[in-house]
């Protein structure tokens, strides 16, 4: 079928296309297959080093679910404090005064252009000359704030951009409504540009959950991912098994994110469809007729 956009495809270019998709699934297959025989000569699909992750707890107790804690913990943390943070700056970045526009931007760029790594890793040096946080929960403190500060930035950007893309519309019918600024804000602009900013928010999320794996790295954090490598090295280097159920349990989490956001995304849409109250025919006044007396209604 044409349309506007598109074109029909003559044989010749039906033809190609079953050619390339037919190589292109050769091709997978083949390099599957070449995994496959790699792992298995090299011994990593022995019985013996999945085995741990499916006959017993021990490793699900000792070191995954500990690790998925702390993962949670950082995490959950860092979004409940960037989350508004971020909000906070990307109002204060689109206020008409300059002595609060100029420093949110001076602080958001700056906190922007910073690897989350440096961050942690200068958050870990303060922590430790500056502060009398026990040296067992810095690590955690220092992820923390490495991520707070890069993503509310981040974040603060998305408010921006999200509340910028509404139509201009929206604030001259709030102003035309007598709403000073801040109301304009908090009860036009804001609720509407929630949903647009929605996938964007929850994409950063991700960049959260899967950010913590830094902090293991890098500063000790006992996190997911730095409990498979100790994992790995207790149950016989089995570094691909150990790595594997890590990154599927990440998969699992952020797909749940995700859905989750969506699943929000759709009942917001369909609050903002179903709104308004619906009069019935009964119940509608003529607005001229009362003025004048007669009163009538249809």
């Amino acid at each position: 079928m044409t349309s506007l956009l598109y074109d029909a495809q003559g044989p010749r270019a039906k033809r190609r296309n079953v050619l390339f998709t037919v190589v292109f699934l050769v091709a997978v297959a083949a390099l599957l297959w070449w995994v496959y025989r790699t792992l298995d000569e090299k011994g990593q699909l022995a019985w013996v080093l999945w085995e741990p992750f499916f006959t017993g707890t021990e490793a699900w107790s000792t070191y995954i679910w500990p690790g998925l804690q702390n993962t949670l913990k950082a995490a959950a943390l860092s979004m409940i404090i960037a989350l508004p943070l971020g909000a906070v700056f990307g109002i204060a970045r689109l206020s008409e005064h300059a002595w609060i526009r100029v420093p949110a931007a001076t602080v958001v760029e700056f906190f922007r252009a910073i690897p989350v790594l440096i961050l942690m890793i200068f958050g870990n040096a303060l922590f430790a000359e500056y502060t009398n946080v026990p040296s067992d929960d810095r690590p955690l403190y220092a992820v923390v704030t490495g991520l707070v500060l890069y993503n509310a930035s981040v974040l603060a950007e998305i408010v921006r951009a999200g509340i910028l893309s509404l139509p201009k519309g929206q604030s001259e019918a709030a102003m035309a409504i007598g709403l000073r600024k801040n109301q304009e804000m908090r009860l036009v602009l804001l609720p509407q540009a929630v949903t647009a900013m929605l996938p964007a928010i929850v994409s950063q999320m991700v960049v959260i959950v899967k950010d913590t794996a830094l902090g293991g790295a890098v500063l000790t954090f006992p996190e997911l991912l730095a409990s498979a490598n100790t994992m790995s090295g207790y149950y016989g280097a089995n570094v691909i098994a150990s790595f594997t159920v890590v990154s599927v349990l990440f998969i699992a989490l952020n797909f749940t994110l995700t859905s989750f956001a969506s699943w929000l995304e759709r009942r917001l849409r369909r609050a903002k469809k179903s709104t308004g109250a619906v009069v019935g025919v009964d119940d509608a006044e003529i607005a001229g007729t009362t003025g004048t007396g007669a009163g009538g209604t249809i």
